[in-house]
């Protein structure tokens, strides 16, 4: 078998900029679910104690490592990106960061965010024209 070296440095560079159909960085959705707000990436074939989560000033950082294969073996094909992934979220004043869950299953990543307490709706009391001469007058 011949090697291409253009073709190996075009396999190269997808892997570390990835494509449109396969970005490098890791997939995610996100979505607000009542007092929620929840983040699921796929990290499918990572060993879960490689997985590090930080946060530093409402930045999120998600990092994660699929080590490059061993051994000798001649490889046929190599589609599935390896290395080290990271991916930084800006978490707004909203949400509780002291609180974050992390759950790994299934090769997803769930993180939950609860909303913070001051960001909850919350009701006002109104008063009546009476109430509030006599609160003036106190």
């Amino acid at each position: 078998m011949r090697t291409d070296p253009f073709r190996e440095l075009d396999r190269l560079s997808q892997q570390v900029f990835g494509t449109t159909a396969r970005p490098a960085s890791m997939p995610m959705d996100a979505w607000r679910d009542g007092d929620m707000f929840v983040v699921e990436l796929d990290l499918p074939g990572v060993d879960p104690d490689s997985i590090d989560i930080d946060v530093e000033r409402n930045v999120l950082t998600v990092r994660a490592d699929r080590p490059a294969r061993e051994g000798t073996a001649e490889l046929l094909a190599a589609e599935r990106p390896r290395g080290v992934f990271s991916r930084q979220l800006i978490l707004g004043d909203s949400l509780d960061a002291s609180r974050i869950e992390a759950r790994y299953a299934d090769g997803v990543l769930r993180l939950s965010v609860p909303v913070a307490e001051q960001a909850k709706p919350r009701k006002v009391s109104v008063t009546h024209g009476d109430d509030a001469q006599r609160a003036i007058s106190a």
